[in-house]
């Protein structure tokens, strides 16, 4: 008999079980629009949470809000039911935390300018190498004069500082010119203009609110608004490689688990890799593949598998795969690559099958036992047990004040940093030393930040663990980098 704790996909030649402990091996859902993948990605929510592994997911079109409302009975779930043997087939909503990086239509997600780091900065704000380097300079100068940026002002103020300053600053980190500056602050205004200025800030985000589990044991489902976020898809990616960045950075190592201590779906994943160089695709590949040793199973959602680089496609071991459409070479070529990724099945023409799935229906393949996959079958998707469709205003509301970080994130916290630093030392500072065209760069100020001003970038964590495991000792300064490959001030 399957354990309760397995995730019960549907049904085809057989039962179809997610077997919980290889969750963390990581999955694909996979279709063209209105196939079914938000209903796939809603039933295996729902039992994750009911199983007491907590949720992440961004709700791209509004719909997935409706996890935190019990559905209600209708003649074409039950039948759905019915067909599939689903016997104990019942409604239910899942315990729901609402987040938004707008602050509208959920809790506020803050991370800091110095948590962002140089290198996903670079990339929101789509700058060229020479930019970036004026960046990572700004930053080890706001390091070494223990200086925190925390929100966009105090990076302008920070940049303002490099800018009036280019002469002394490139003798000693490097060449530093002034339209480099002014690129890089005529994008900072484009990003306030898309609302970016909301996501930087405190207080920032714990991961520990990613994690709550209610007193019924039940995960919560951080569902994030992101319709509007979609506006600006570069946010939207880099906020959620972000994340995963810091999930694989401050969990510890656990090893194989009974179950995933979270599950994070990462929808419309096509934009996290449009454009990205191959060093950054490289770094998630690895993060992939290290970050089910922290207990995370991190679920890739996309219209066409070909979104997906190889090199991360091949890790992700459950694959539920909804219809594709064959009009033109592309879409033929993403099927035979879907149908080439699957272990044959005898009795199924698994490309073909592709071209004539039906809503609701999906090839599917999960790890046995022993982590290899298993023969692919013609799934028919169990019906969800919360509501199909979005929350009304008021719904919304009332999660909102149950919600268990209620007031944790509501409140900006706008403290001494950067901006107000260098605002009052300019104001103090003798206009004499201007005139020399010289001015001294202190290191002076302490370091004073409850939470580091500075969070390392996923390869530098790698790095510290090493470091930490053999009893090095790291000085003051923060090591920040490029998701891995420079190391400063070691």
């Amino acid at each position: 008999m399957t354990p309760e704790t397995d995730i019960y996909i549907g049904a085809g030649e057989t039962p179809v079980y997610l077997l919980q402990k290889l969750a963390n091996r990581h999955g694909l859902i996979a279709g063209a629009t209105g196939t079914g993948k938000t209903v796939s990605l809603q039933i295996l929510a729902e039992q994750f949470s009911q199983a007491g592994v907590p949720v992440f997911m961004a709700d791209v079109k509004g719909d997935i809000s409706g996890i935190s409302q019990s559905g209600t009975p209708k003649p074409a779930l039950d039948k759905r039911a019915q067909d599939i043997s689903l016997d104990d087939y019942s409604y239910f909503s899942s315990p729901t935390v609402f987040w938004d990086l707008f602050g509208d239509q959920g809790h506020p997600i803050r991370t800091t300018i110095s948590d962002m780091g140089p290198l996903l900065l670079a990339r929101l704000l789509e700058l060229n190498d020479t930019q970036e380097g004026v960046l990572n300079i700004a930053f080890k100068l706001a390091d070494d004069e223990g200086l925190l940026l925390l929100d966009l002002k105090d990076l302008r103020s920070m940049l303002n500082f490099v800018a009036e300053n280019t002469k002394s600053i490139s003798a000693e980190y490097g060449n530093v010119s002034t339209a480099s500056v002014g690129a890089i602050q005529r994008r900072l205004l484009v990003l306030e203009q898309q609302g970016g200025e909301h996501f930087f800030g405190e207080p920032a985000l714990e991961l520990e609110s990613l994690m709550e589990i209610d007193d019924q044991g039940r995960g919560y489902v951080s569902v994030l608004a992101a319709d509007a976020l979609m506006q600006a898809p570069k946010l939207y990616s880099v906020f959620l490689l972000w994340l995963l960045a810091e999930l694989f950075e401050e969990l510890p190592e656990v090893g194989d688990l009974a179950k995933p201590r979270l599950v994070f779906f990462f929808d419309e994943a096509h934009l996290l890799f449009d454009d990205a160089p191959k060093a950054l695709v490289d770094k998630v590949e690895q993060v992939v593949r290290l970050i089910r040793s922290k207990g995370i199973g991190v679920y890739f959602v996309s219209q066409n598998p070909l979104d997906i680089p190889d090199e991360i496609l091949g890790q992700l071991g459950n694959r539920i795969q909804h219809g594709l459409r064959a009009f033109t070479p592309r879409d033929q070529k993403a099927v035979r690559a879907a149908a080439q990724t699957f272990r044959p099945n005898p009795s199924i023409d698994t490309e073909r099958a592709i071209t004539e799935l039906g809503v609701g229906e999906a090839l599917v393949s999960t790890l046995e036992a022993k982590g290899t996959p298993s023969v692919v079958q013609r799934v028919l998707i169990r019906p969800p047990a919360s509501r199909m469709g979005p929350v009304t205003p008021d719904e919304r509301r009332f999660v909102i004040e149950e919600s268990p970080v209620k007031g944790r994130y509501d409140k900006l916290i706008d403290r001494e940093s950067a901006h107000e630093i260098l605002q009052a030392r300019a104001e103090t500072e003798p206009s004499a030393a201007a005139k020399r065209g010289e001015t001294e760069v202190r290191r002076t100020q302490p370091r004073s930040s409850s939470r580091r001003s500075g969070r390392q970038s996923v390869m530098e964590a790698m790095v510290k663990s090493v470091a930490r495991s053999i009893g090095s000792g790291i000085g003051r300064q923060i090591v920040r980098g490029v998701l891995g490959s420079l190391l400063r001030g070691r």
